[in-house]
């Protein structure tokens, strides 16, 4: 049985309660909900701004991709949480300039989107995702 290994990096934002920034378990990475949050300061970013954010949180989701050994083209599925059904389309914007651009294969990941009140005002913007690492 393959053990359940937490997946930790200074590339993204410490997590702020009591979870793992990421988990890895065989070949499943499951990346937890981040936000537009600063690695180094813990500062949330962009206020106002849901492009910058999105592509903010998806950096953070990216750097904890990495960390566990994957790529973001071994993404297969994100979740993107919103606050105001309005910002779809601004982040929507910014979400496909991200995904394109860093995924090589041409096959991006699949995609839900939530609205939904977030743990912070400031947060415009989480998302979450799965990996799978051949």
């Amino acid at each position: 049985m393959t053990a359940k290994t937490r997946i930790s990096t200074d590339a993204a934002p410490a997590p702020a309660h009591t979870f793992s920034q990421g988990v890895r378990k065989g070949p499943f990475v499951q990346v937890s909900g981040q936000g537009p949050v600063d690695a180094a300061t813990n500062e949330y970013l962009y206020p106002g701004d849901v492009a910058a954010q999105t592509t903010r949180t998806l950096e953070n989701v990216k750097a904890i991709v990495e960390a566990s050994g994957a790529t973001f083209d071994d993404v297969v599925m994100l979740r993107v949480y919103l606050t105001k059904r309005e910002d779809f389309p601004i982040m929507n914007d910014a979400y496909g300039a991200f995904v394109e651009a860093h995924t090589t294969s041409g096959v991006l990941p699949s995609r839900t989107t939530v609205f939904t009140g977030l743990p912070r005002e400031e947060m415009l913007v989480e998302i979450d995702g799965i990996a799978i690492v051949e």
